[in-house]
């Protein structure tokens, strides 16, 4: 996608050193976390059925689409639909409750260090959403910016995360998506990057799913 952003010297040299850093912690994290991410695969496919990762087009840089991993946190049967379009107590039952507990401490992201690793995401950066058939309205709320959240790596953790929550507005993830492109800077990572801890630990965690999220 071509647009009439363009980032300043300074935001380029940090970009370089954003994917060195990326690509140090994720491959640090995945040797650490080798033996516990076996564990919660074990227990994922233990406790319900159907595959330990569920896997799911999203979009990338430039809307290039990848494939995000992810510990699969509801049921096998669960329908591929976005959350707004299911009643909270209906999306609720259909995850397990293993799922919640992964949900609620965020482990469930963990298979994402190797998206981050290879390239396709960034740990701080806009949430991968996906295409326009599935996700219409943050795609187009997203196009609608200048800048736009295409224009950087979608990431694990972003300003709309901490600043949101739990207002799913595509317009209001929208222009944060857009201020975080502008203001790129490794300050404005390094507040996201621990504010982070604190919505993941807030009082009932993530237990419900995000847009375009169905297992």
């Amino acid at each position: 996608m071509e647009g009439t952003f363009q980032f300043k010297n300074h935001q380029k040299v940090y970009l370089v050193i954003k994917r060195i850093l990326d690509i140090f912690l994720s491959g640090l994290l995945i040797l650490l976390g080798a033996v516990p991410m076996a564990v919660v695969a074990i227990v994922t496919r233990c406790t319900s059925k159907g595959p330990a990762l569920f896997k799911q087009k999203r979009l990338g840089k430039d809307e290039v689409p990848f494939t995000m991993l992810k510990f699969r946190s509801m049921r096998a049967d669960a329908p591929q639909v976005a959350t707004c379009e299911l009643p909270p107590s209906e999306a609720k039952k259909y995850v397990t409750k293993w799922g919640r507990f992964m949900r609620s401490t965020s482990i469930d992201e963990l298979p994402q260090l190797f998206t981050i690793f290879i390239g396709k995401m960034s740990f701080i950066g806009p949430r991968p959403c996906q295409d326009e058939e599935h996700e219409r309205s943050l795609v187009l709320a997203r196009r609608s910016t200048n800048p736009h959240a295409f224009v950087v790596k979608p990431g694990l953790s972003g300003l709309a995360q901490v600043k949101l929550h739990r207002d799913h507005n595509p317009q209001h993830k929208a222009d944060l998506d857009s201020e975080y492109a502008r203001n790129l800077s490794f300050w404005e990572d390094f507040k996201i990057f621990f504010l982070s801890f604190g919505v993941i630990f807030n009082a009932g965690g993530r237990t419900q799913k995000e847009p375009g999220e169905s297992k």
